[in-house]
C-alpha cells in the first residue's frame, strides 16, 4: 500500500465512527479524539476496524501512535504487512 492509501483508509475510519464530521479537515498533527469530538469507545472502534481492514496488529501499547492522523499514517507504513514504497 502507498501511504495515500493507508491515509484513505486512516479517513475512512475516523468517518465511520464519527460521520458526522470531516477527518479530512483536521490537521494531521491534531489529536482526533479531541477534534472530532470521540469517546474512548469510538478511538477503540478506530482501532479495531484499522486492523480489520489493513490486516495489520495493533498492540494496546501503540495506540497512542494512532491520536493524530499523521502519526497513524507513519505508524501504519512502518508495518511490514503494508509494504509502503518509500
Amino acid at each position: 500500500m502507498t501511504r495515500e492509501e493507508i491515509r484513505t483508509a486512516v479517513l475512512e475510519g475516523l468517518s465511520n465512527i464519527a460521520p458526522e464530521t470531516d477527518p479530512g479537515g483536521i490537521g494531521d498533527q491534531a489529536d482526533v479524539r479531541e477534534a472530532l469530538d470521540i469517546d474512548s469507545m469510538d478511538f477503540l472502534n478506530f482501532v479495531t476496524a484499522l486492523h480489520a481492514r489493513l490486516k495489520v496488529d495493533i498492540p494496546e501499547a501503540d495506540y497512542p501512535k494512532l491520536l493524530t492522523i499523521g502519526g497513524a499514517v507513519a505508524y501504519l507504513s512502518a508495518k511490514p504487512a503494508l509494504t509502503v514504497p518509500r
